[in-house]
């Protein structure tokens, strides 16, 4: 009899944990296991990617009612004589216009805000995964019945003693913990001493053949541009450090190198990234693409790829751009070594805006380093579709 499997993300954006999460999710036996997935968030781009065996499950009462505007959802109130979904969501937006929260903050005071109108899930499963910190970690921990519940942690949390106390609460309900990264596991068992036993390692699974024949579909930069092409993936966000990314592409400017320093993604630093652009005359140097479904051809195109991130549960972006062989420059950040070789597999340069251009620089003047970084690149192991062997001792 096939294993029922139940995995919990909030949305299918074209972000590192989702893109994990749709990999693991092609990998799976499904002779073996039935599948469902609960999302927050509906019609992202990632979603069409996601194998038919899959059955994404129909959107939560409270996501659809948050979906309406206030006009309708008051209506809906109305209609329904039940006004416990618009005083939860009205909490919630005050609480988060008290001052600015992390996202681990902002998933707290959501939880604690709206949780007493999120209805259970009927199903008993054998087991159950929250594949992201956060509110899919809360929704399995206290809304999902199952016979064995899994928390991934794709990311190095840093919490305060509330926080701490708030999010052990849940925590304590599953029967292991995954940390994406060494890194990540030694972050997380400092934080949760008591967890030390129950915190495991499985790498995001990287498909390097699914990668390469998605960077052959013919959708890429849309320009005829002929310098150099530099790339970074990643939401529009503080940790991913497009402060030193900006400084590092003004710096490159003023030294007369013809290039262009493309990036994908969204997040909330959009229009300080755009004012930036403006005041700095970098439009022509700094580019925001949005979110692509299919990031590949991009990374295909690109020279050089370029993480300028503070923190990283793993890096996947990095793993992408190595399967493709393009020679990397990434910041020293916690989880870089997981996976870099500086010197071989690209460079790993000091966190800040010098010694990204300086590392950029050295790629585009340094062609001998370039093509043995390149050949290493060739020559080195592709993805880690082995990892999808834990994954099942885990589950079974």
């Amino acid at each position: 009899m096939k294993k029922k499997l139940l995995f919990v993300i909030d949305s299918l954006e074209c972000a590192g944990a989702e893109k994990s999460l749709v990999t693991l999710l092609s990998l799976l036996d499904y002779s073996k296991y039935t599948v469902d997935l609960m999302l927050f968030a509906h019609g992202k781009l990632l979603e069409q990617l996601v194998p038919d065996e899959v059955d994404i499950l129909s959107p939560l009462k409270y996501t659809q009612f948050s979906s309406l505007n206030l006009k309708e959802a008051f209506l809906f109130c109305i209609r329904k004589f039940d006004f416990r979904m618009l005083s939860k969501r009205i909490k919630y937006s005050i609480a988060i216009r008290m001052k600015k929260y992390n996202n681990v903050q902002k998933a707290m005071i959501f939880w604690q805000s709206i949780s007493d109108v999120i209805e259970n899930n009927p199903v008993l499963y054998d087991v159950a995964i929250s594949y992201a910190q956060g509110t899919p970690t809360f929704y399995v921990a206290d809304k999902v019945n199952a016979k064995k519940k899994f928390a991934w942690v794709n990311a190095n949390l840093k919490l305060d003693q509330r926080e701490k106390d708030f999010q052990k609460k849940f925590y304590d309900k599953f029967t292991n913990i995954v940390a994406v990264s060494d890194s990540t596991k030694e972050v997380l068992s400092g934080i949760f001493p008591d967890y030390s036993e129950r915190v495991q390692v499985i790498y995001d699974i990287n498909n390097p053949h699914l990668i390469s024949s998605l960077a052959k579909i013919p959708h890429d930069f849309d320009d005829d541009f002929d310098g150099i092409k530099i790339l970074t993936i990643g939401r529009l966000a503080y940790l991913k450090g497009y402060d030193i990314a900006l400084d590092a592409c003004r710096k490159l400017r003023d030294k007369g190198i013809k290039f262009r320093w493309y990036v994908l993604g969204k997040g909330p630093l959009k229009g300080e990234i755009e004012q930036y652009i403006k005041e700095n005359d970098l439009s022509g140097h700094f580019i925001l693409l949005g979110v692509k479904a299919n990031p590949y051809p991009f990374i295909n195109k690109s020279d050089i790829y370029v993480q300028t991130s503070k923190s990283e549960g793993f890096g996947l972006a990095i793993a992408e751009a190595r399967m493709l062989n393009i020679p990397v420059v990434t910041t020293r950040f916690d989880a870089v070594y997981n996976q870099m070789i500086d010197g071989k597999n690209g460079l790993v340069v000091d966190m800040n805006a010098d010694a990204v251009c300086d590392g950029i620089l050295k790629l585009i003047n340094d062609k001998k380093l370039r093509e043995n970084i390149i050949k290493y690149l060739y020559r080195e192991k592709k993805g880690n579709i082995e990892e999808i062997q834990k994954f099942y001792q885990l589950i079974e």
